[in-house]
Protein backbone atom coordinates (compact mmCIF):
# COMPACT_ATOMS: atom_id res chain seq x y z
CA UNK A 1 0.00 0.00 0.00
CA UNK A 2 1.41 3.24 -0.98
CA UNK A 3 1.76 6.40 1.60
CA UNK A 4 -0.83 8.38 0.00
CA UNK A 5 -3.01 5.33 0.55
CA UNK A 6 -2.49 5.06 3.84
CA UNK A 7 -3.04 8.68 4.99
CA UNK A 8 -6.94 8.42 2.87
CA UNK A 9 -7.08 5.29 4.88
CA UNK A 10 -6.12 7.29 8.31
CA UNK A 11 -8.50 10.55 7.66
CA UNK A 12 -11.16 8.44 6.45
CA UNK A 13 -10.94 6.23 10.07
CA UNK A 14 -10.71 9.42 11.99
CA UNK A 15 -13.98 11.39 10.06
CA UNK A 16 -15.70 7.99 10.99
CA UNK A 17 -14.66 8.35 14.05
CA UNK A 18 -15.90 11.92 14.66
CA UNK A 19 -18.98 11.13 12.39
CA UNK A 20 -19.86 7.92 15.21
CA UNK A 21 -19.46 10.26 18.05
CA UNK A 22 -15.95 8.62 19.29
CA UNK A 23 -14.29 11.66 18.60
CA UNK A 24 -15.66 15.38 19.64
CA UNK A 25 -13.49 17.45 17.19
CA UNK A 26 -12.26 16.38 13.21
CA UNK A 27 -8.57 15.18 13.56
CA UNK A 28 -7.99 14.47 10.17
CA UNK A 29 -6.38 17.60 8.90
CA UNK A 30 -3.39 16.36 11.40
CA UNK A 31 -2.98 13.92 9.10
CA UNK A 32 0.24 15.32 6.72
CA UNK A 33 0.01 14.45 2.99
CA UNK A 34 3.12 12.34 1.92
CA UNK A 35 6.03 14.41 -0.11
CA UNK A 36 5.46 14.19 -3.28
CA UNK A 37 7.57 13.54 -6.51
CA UNK A 38 8.44 16.48 -8.49
CA UNK A 39 8.36 15.34 -12.01
CA UNK A 40 12.08 16.30 -13.68
CA UNK A 41 12.50 18.71 -16.67
CA UNK A 42 12.84 16.99 -19.90
CA UNK A 43 16.89 16.65 -20.65
CA UNK A 44 17.64 16.68 -24.31
CA UNK A 45 20.87 16.12 -26.08
CA UNK A 46 23.09 18.55 -27.20
CA UNK A 47 23.88 18.91 -31.28
CA UNK A 48 27.01 17.67 -30.13
CA UNK A 49 26.35 14.48 -28.80
CA UNK A 50 23.98 14.03 -31.99
CA UNK A 51 26.76 14.46 -34.26
CA UNK A 52 28.80 12.18 -31.83
CA UNK A 53 26.44 9.43 -32.17
CA UNK A 54 26.01 9.44 -36.10
CA UNK A 55 29.54 9.54 -36.09
CA UNK A 56 30.10 5.98 -34.72
CA UNK A 57 27.48 4.42 -37.17
CA UNK A 58 29.33 3.32 -39.96
CA UNK A 59 27.52 3.56 -43.38
CA UNK A 60 28.93 0.97 -44.62
CA UNK A 61 28.04 -1.64 -42.82
CA UNK A 62 23.83 -2.95 -42.76
CA UNK A 63 23.67 -2.21 -38.84
CA UNK A 64 25.78 0.95 -38.89
CA UNK A 65 23.01 2.16 -41.35
CA UNK A 66 20.32 1.00 -39.57
CA UNK A 67 21.84 2.64 -36.26
CA UNK A 68 21.70 5.42 -38.63
CA UNK A 69 18.50 5.76 -39.21
CA UNK A 70 17.25 4.99 -36.07
CA UNK A 71 18.63 8.04 -34.52
CA UNK A 72 17.87 10.03 -37.01
CA UNK A 73 13.90 9.30 -37.13
CA UNK A 74 14.04 9.53 -33.01
CA UNK A 75 16.11 12.94 -33.15
CA UNK A 76 14.03 14.32 -35.98
CA UNK A 77 10.48 12.93 -35.47
CA UNK A 78 10.63 12.65 -31.88
CA UNK A 79 9.11 9.79 -31.96
CA UNK A 80 9.20 7.17 -28.74
CA UNK A 81 10.90 3.76 -29.10
CA UNK A 82 7.79 1.68 -28.99
CA UNK A 83 6.56 3.78 -32.26
CA UNK A 84 9.68 3.26 -33.78
CA UNK A 85 9.76 -0.54 -33.78
CA UNK A 86 6.10 -0.24 -34.65
CA UNK A 87 6.92 1.28 -38.38
CA UNK A 88 6.13 -0.88 -41.07
CA UNK A 89 7.23 -0.54 -44.82
CA UNK A 90 4.31 0.15 -45.74
CA UNK A 91 4.04 3.49 -43.42
CA UNK A 92 6.23 5.29 -45.89
CA UNK A 93 4.47 7.02 -48.45
CA UNK A 94 7.57 8.53 -50.54
CA UNK A 95 5.31 9.74 -53.15
CA UNK A 96 3.67 12.19 -50.79
CA UNK A 97 6.62 12.62 -48.32
CA UNK A 98 5.20 11.39 -45.57
CA UNK A 99 5.44 8.52 -42.61
CA UNK A 100 2.59 7.46 -40.85
CA UNK A 101 3.45 6.66 -36.88
CA UNK A 102 0.93 4.72 -35.03
CA UNK A 103 0.89 6.33 -31.16
CA UNK A 104 -1.00 5.97 -27.89
CA UNK A 105 -4.28 5.24 -29.28
CA UNK A 106 -4.22 7.30 -32.49
CA UNK A 107 -2.09 8.08 -35.97
CA UNK A 108 -0.37 10.77 -37.28
CA UNK A 109 0.98 11.31 -40.12
CA UNK A 110 4.15 13.75 -40.26
CA UNK A 111 6.23 14.84 -43.10
CA UNK A 112 9.71 13.45 -43.73
CA UNK A 113 12.56 15.71 -43.70
CA UNK A 114 15.40 15.38 -46.06
CA UNK A 115 17.58 13.83 -43.64
CA UNK A 116 15.01 11.47 -42.30
CA UNK A 117 14.09 10.28 -45.96
CA UNK A 118 18.06 9.75 -46.95
CA UNK A 119 18.95 8.16 -43.66
CA UNK A 120 15.93 5.60 -44.32
CA UNK A 121 16.35 5.26 -47.91
CA UNK A 122 20.29 3.81 -46.97
CA UNK A 123 18.67 1.54 -44.62
CA UNK A 124 16.41 0.04 -47.17
CA UNK A 125 18.61 -0.47 -49.67
CA UNK A 126 20.47 -2.88 -47.55
CA UNK A 127 17.74 -4.35 -45.04
CA UNK A 128 18.12 -7.86 -45.22
CA UNK A 129 15.03 -10.17 -46.01
CA UNK A 130 12.66 -10.39 -42.86
CA UNK A 131 9.83 -12.33 -41.55
CA UNK A 132 7.54 -9.59 -41.16
CA UNK A 133 7.32 -5.87 -43.13
CA UNK A 134 8.84 -4.10 -39.94
CA UNK A 135 11.08 -1.20 -41.11
CA UNK A 136 13.61 -1.60 -38.54
CA UNK A 137 14.42 -5.58 -38.32
CA UNK A 138 17.10 -7.61 -36.10
CA UNK A 139 20.19 -8.24 -37.82
CA UNK A 140 20.50 -11.92 -36.64
CA UNK A 141 18.33 -15.08 -37.07
CA UNK A 142 15.29 -14.74 -36.60
CA UNK A 143 15.16 -11.51 -38.74
CA UNK A 144 12.01 -9.56 -36.87
CA UNK A 145 10.68 -6.38 -36.23
CA UNK A 146 13.20 -4.69 -33.20
CA UNK A 147 11.24 -4.86 -29.81
CA UNK A 148 11.30 -1.14 -28.04
CA UNK A 149 13.91 -2.08 -25.73
CA UNK A 150 16.39 -2.94 -28.58
CA UNK A 151 15.75 0.48 -30.43
CA UNK A 152 16.80 2.31 -26.92
CA UNK A 153 19.54 -0.15 -26.56
CA UNK A 154 20.55 0.89 -29.86
CA UNK A 155 21.04 4.48 -28.75
CA UNK A 156 22.47 3.23 -25.15
CA UNK A 157 25.29 1.08 -27.38
CA UNK A 158 26.02 4.59 -29.54
CA UNK A 159 26.30 6.84 -26.79
CA UNK A 160 28.65 4.02 -25.00
CA UNK A 161 30.81 3.94 -28.69
CA UNK A 162 30.85 7.63 -28.61
CA UNK A 163 32.58 8.17 -25.11
CA UNK A 164 29.17 10.13 -23.92
CA UNK A 165 27.23 9.75 -20.61
CA UNK A 166 24.50 6.99 -21.12
CA UNK A 167 21.68 8.26 -23.55
CA UNK A 168 18.27 6.55 -24.40
CA UNK A 169 15.59 6.45 -26.73
CA UNK A 170 13.48 9.03 -24.90
CA UNK A 171 16.33 11.52 -24.65
CA UNK A 172 16.44 12.09 -28.11
CA UNK A 173 12.65 12.57 -28.04
CA UNK A 174 12.94 15.38 -25.67
CA UNK A 175 15.71 16.74 -28.11
CA UNK A 176 12.92 17.04 -30.84
CA UNK A 177 10.72 19.19 -28.93
CA UNK A 178 13.21 20.95 -27.60
CA UNK A 179 14.86 22.09 -31.10
CA UNK A 180 11.43 23.10 -32.30
CA UNK A 181 11.06 25.57 -29.67
CA UNK A 182 14.89 26.67 -30.03
CA UNK A 183 13.81 27.18 -33.17
CA UNK A 184 11.29 29.15 -32.75
CA UNK A 185 8.47 27.08 -33.19
CA UNK A 186 5.31 27.35 -30.84
CA UNK A 187 3.80 24.45 -28.21
CA UNK A 188 1.60 23.60 -30.90
CA UNK A 189 4.11 22.70 -33.14
CA UNK A 190 5.61 20.57 -30.14
CA UNK A 191 2.39 18.65 -29.18
CA UNK A 192 1.46 17.82 -32.62
CA UNK A 193 4.86 16.47 -33.66
CA UNK A 194 4.93 14.17 -29.93
CA UNK A 195 2.00 13.48 -31.06
CA UNK A 196 0.33 14.61 -26.86
CA UNK A 197 -3.55 14.63 -26.33
CA UNK A 198 -3.03 17.02 -23.83
CA UNK A 199 -1.48 20.53 -23.74
CA UNK A 200 -0.16 20.28 -20.47
CA UNK A 201 1.50 17.65 -21.18
CA UNK A 202 3.60 19.57 -23.97
CA UNK A 203 3.75 22.61 -21.48
CA UNK A 204 6.54 21.17 -19.33
CA UNK A 205 9.32 21.80 -22.63
CA UNK A 206 8.22 25.73 -22.12
CA UNK A 207 9.89 25.51 -18.65
CA UNK A 208 13.34 24.50 -20.13
CA UNK A 209 13.51 26.48 -23.86
CA UNK A 210 15.33 29.46 -21.21
CA UNK A 211 16.71 31.29 -24.12
CA UNK A 212 13.44 32.20 -25.23
CA UNK A 213 11.75 32.64 -21.64
CA UNK A 214 14.82 35.30 -20.93
CA UNK A 215 13.10 37.04 -23.86
CA UNK A 216 10.05 37.51 -22.37
CA UNK A 217 11.18 39.09 -18.97
CA UNK A 218 10.46 42.27 -18.31
CA UNK A 219 13.54 44.75 -17.86
CA UNK A 220 13.02 45.95 -14.06
CA UNK A 221 11.25 49.21 -13.73
CA UNK A 222 9.49 48.94 -17.12
CA UNK A 223 6.03 48.70 -17.89
CA UNK A 224 5.16 46.59 -21.11
CA UNK A 225 3.23 48.28 -23.86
Amino acid sequence: MSRAHIVDAARGLLRWALSTGRLDRDLSAGILKPAGTRRGLPKGVSKEQVAALLAVCDPATAIGARDRAVITVLVRLGLRAGEVARLRLDDIDWANGVLKVAGKGREQMLPIPVDVGQALAAWLRVRPDALDRAVFVRMKAPRRAMAPSAISGIVARLSGLAGIDPIYAHRLRHTAAMDILGAGGTLAEAKELLGHVDTATTMVYAKVDLASLRELVVPFGQVPR
